[in-house]
């Protein structure tokens, strides 16, 4: 064949591919797993029983067949105690065992468990009058008397208030309101904090929660806390180490690049962590850091904020400084319902009346949750509560020094209001166990005579937190301590004392 008569060929082939191109031929896979999804609907009769009335194994049956648990693995359903009621700062279990509530289930229980008259009525008004209005399409009277509470609350010129439903997601709000006001995207963070478990907050987080979403959100940045766990800072005083935690944090900026960074998000006090304050003057310098290279600074008050500290909020601590974001959850309801509060100062607010904040969800601004929420700050307000809390701080640190000289296992202890933490290490001074890894025996074996002696709490060795309801009295505090005391006397020996 010629070269033309080739290349004549050739085109006509090209004109003919070009004329008849279409998806490659191809069919789906037919759906072989066919399982039925109209059946009748059948409900069980136990369902027309009245509330509370259910035995303990029809319970655990539906437990084990249908609840799963976070961040646990799963069969720990099967222990976890039934508990039918609570009074005080004391839950109840189904055997009648009562348990003193150690650290206000995660803490957040601040008021305990007899919740005031004008909570509960508040929000059955509320949940009879209007149970919900979306944000967006109505102003409910509440969400405006919710606002101007906290926004008179706050110090400073704290005032654009958000109401979504958790912790986590008031810092997703946050995360994305700096981002899109800066028009930057990175944020710093603390090792060894925690902010959530969605996917921006939990990216945020700093301590193994992390890792279960893969580590791999961008536009996050660690920072040290000044509090290493394995070394120190260089200077001879707290001062000298405190200038240098806070030119490592400076260097950091610098290596980042501070057009780069939206946001610096710390906890006011590290909870899950280990209760940690910033030393004198940190918070100080964090602030200025922030002034100098126009990042914002956010105070993440969701474990600590109303009240437990002995302050209304932890950033308070800290003479002079303003947090351009705060965000806060658990105790602005005593956690009697899902809500939390992101709070922005007014040029970040006014900001946002030309353009959407970027953020929001079905439930932001709750009124029957808003209702709650209100009531109980102004009860915390009223009560005096936060006075309760400095007037019982100096017998908590003085027994938690008690205690920490009465057991070699305990390495040292912080204490701030009535939030509290002890560190526990080997008999060479070593730490047992990390966060990370699954609970040791000895770890075991306090747990089971921490449970046996009547506490209830949450259990983050090497960390054991402190951290009982705001409404406790000072003979509940004692007794506490006193049954803490006795429980660990088995991790005393567990470890090898």
């Amino acid at each position: 064949m010629s070269s033309s008569a080739v290349s004549t060929a050739a085109s006509t082939i090209v004109r003919q591919v070009v004329k008849g191109s279409r998806s490659w031929p191809h069919k789906s896979p037919a759906l072989t797993k066919v399982i039925e999804n109209n059946a009748p609907i059948s409900i069980s009769q136990d369902h027309d029983l009245p509330m509370g009335s259910w035995t303990s194994d029809q319970i655990r049956d539906a437990v084990s067949d249908h609840v799963m648990l976070t961040w646990a693995p799963g069969k720990a359903r099967h222990n976890i105690p039934i508990i039918t009621h609570g009074q005080g700062p004391y839950v109840f279990d189904d055997k009648g065992n009562k348990f003193l509530d150690w650290t206000s289930q995660a803490v957040c229980c601040n008021l305990g468990y007899d919740l005031p008259d004008s909570v509960t009525e508040a929000t059955m008004k509320q949940m009879k009058n209007l149970p919900f209005i979306y944000g967006g399409l109505g102003i409910a009277e509440i969400r405006a008397r919710l606002s101007k509470l906290c926004g008179e609350i706050l110090p400073g010129d704290l005032q654009g208030m958000v109401f979504p439903s958790s912790g986590s997601e008031a810092n997703e709000a946050a995360i994305m309101a700096a981002r899109r006001y800066t028009k930057k995207y990175k944020v710093i963070n603390w090792y060894r904090s925690y902010h959530g478990g969605t996917t921006n907050s939990q990216q945020a987080t700093g301590d193994f929660r992390r890792w279960f979403g893969g580590d791999h959100v961008p536009g996050f940045v660690k920072a040290s806390n000044p509090f290493p766990l394995f070394w120190d800072l260089k200077g001879e005083t707290e001062e000298e180490r405190t200038q240098m935690a806070l030119n490592m944090l400076e260097e950091q900026v610098l290596n980042e690049g501070p057009d780069t960074i939206a946001l610096i998000q710390f906890e006011s006090v590290v909870g899950g962590g280990g209760v940690l304050v910033p030393p004198k003057g940190y918070m100080q310098g964090v602030r200025a850091i922030c002034d100098k290279y126009n990042i914002l600074l956010h105070c993440d008050e969701v474990m600590v904020g109303f009240g437990r500290t002995g302050k209304l909020f932890g950033f308070q601590h800290y003479d002079g400084v303003i947090p351009d974001i705060v965000t806060a959850a658990k105790g602005i309801s005593s956690a009697a319902l899902p809500i939390s509060m992101m709070a922005t100062r007014k040029h970040i607010m006014e900001a946002f009346d030309e353009m959407p904040l970027g953020w929001g969800s079905t439930y932001q601004a709750h009124p029957v949750a808003m209702a709650c929420a209100y009531e109980n700050v102004k009860y915390l307000l009223k009560n005096d509560v936060i006075g309760h809390v400095q007037a019982l701080a100096p017998k908590f640190e003085e027994t938690m020094k008690s205690i920490s000289e009465n057991h070699p296992s305990i390495k040292q202890y912080r204490s701030v209001g009535l939030f509290g933490c002890f560190d526990i290490q080997t008999p060479d001074g070593s730490n047992p166990q990390l966060q990370h890894t699954a609970i040791s025996s000895a770890f075991v074996a306090y747990k089971k005579a921490y449970t046996e002696n009547g506490l209830m709490g949450l259990l983050r060795p090497p960390h054991l937190h402190v951290a009982p309801p705001l409404i406790i009295s000072e003979s509940e505090l004692m007794d506490g301590f006193e049954r803490q005391d006795k429980a660990l006397y088995a991790l005393d020996d567990a470890l090898g004392f």
